[in-house]
């Protein structure tokens, strides 16, 4: 019975650090998604530059 519960305390382990590294994953891609949306934001609010003469 105990090999029973530390086969079960094994696959809650691998359950939370397969859960980190989703929470992971997504929180990178927020950040991605962020600086792109700054970078489109900021070039769609740019005034068109005067031309040079």
């Amino acid at each position: 019975m105990t090999t029973l519960g530390a086969g079960s305390s094994d696959v809650l382990q691998h359950l939370l650090l397969d859960r980190a590294i989703k929470v992971g994953i997504v929180v990178v891609a927020l950040g991605i998604l962020a600086l792109g949306m700054r970078a489109i934001w900021r070039r769609a609010s740019r005034p068109p530059r005067a031309p040079r003469p």
